[in-house]
């Protein structure tokens, strides 16, 4: 598929960075030992084997919304994208449970780890297929895939340093991936973040992953009323 000429550079250069972050994402995924499996995660409520266990539906979530075309005018972009709340997950939700449960059944580390590779490596394809420029719907909105697309890096990075928030030894996100996630989170937040806060620390205190330090407080100013900023 041709892509408009003018929305080309842009949008490749997102796409680029989904597959960047998404595979070194799988990547760690990989190499990880089967008892890092059974370690809390940076997601309330659960383990690594369940974020994983989520990565997988987030792949089926990719492939299905890459083939759902959409002829309407887009009603969101990469930063609308995000529903935004202040209030941080408790785990209880029933979707968050059932993915518990659907973790639970794979019972060996190695069958998720097959299961995240085949599903990921898809939906990786169907990215580097997909022409940027196209509009898709998921969620009943509308967006291109290009926008969808880099709303998936924040995710990816995110996701990545949720699963090695236990795990000293595991490879974090790629730089690029942790930047550009900074350059979003800055847009939903409408401020810039401190300088001072390297990317992964913007990231976490943005998103409520750990509270900010008395002196991270004094530097985001008033910006740190607004915070966490919840994304779902």
């Amino acid at each position: 598929m041709r892509l408009s000429t003018h929305a080309a550079p842009h949008y490749r250069a997102d796409v680029d960075l989904f597959s960047h972050s998404w595979t070194a994402l799988r990547t760690t995924v990989a190499e990880l030992p089967d008892e890092d499996f059974a370690q809390p995660s940076g997601c309330t409520g659960w383990l690594v084997r369940d974020l994983v266990c989520h990565l997988v539906i987030d792949a089926q979530d990719v492939l299905i919304t890459l083939v759902t075309p959409a002829e309407t005018e887009p009603t969101r972009d990469a930063v609308t994208y995000w529903d935004v709340t202040q209030t941080p997950p408790t785990g209880d939700d029933p979707l968050d449970a059932l993915t518990v449960r659907l973790a639970a059944a794979y019972e060996e580390p190695r069958l998720l780890k097959f299961h995240l590779d085949d599903v990921g490596s898809a939906a990786g394809r169907a990215a580097a297929l997909a022409d940027p420029a196209q509009r898709v719907s998921t969620r009943d909105q509308v967006l291109t895939a290009g926008d969808y697309l880099s709303a998936y890096v924040l995710e990816w990075t995110l996701h990545h340093l949720d699963l090695v928030a236990h795990l000293p030894d595991a490879a974090e996100p790629p730089a690029e991936g942790l930047a550009r996630s900074r350059e979003l989170l800055e847009k939903i937040a409408g401020t810039a973040f401190p300088a001072s806060l390297s990317d992964k620390d913007a990231l976490l205190i943005g998103t409520g992953r750990r509270a900010p330090t008395d002196a991270e407080k004094t530097a985001l100013g008033e910006l740190a009323a607004k915070l966490p900023l919840v994304l779902g």
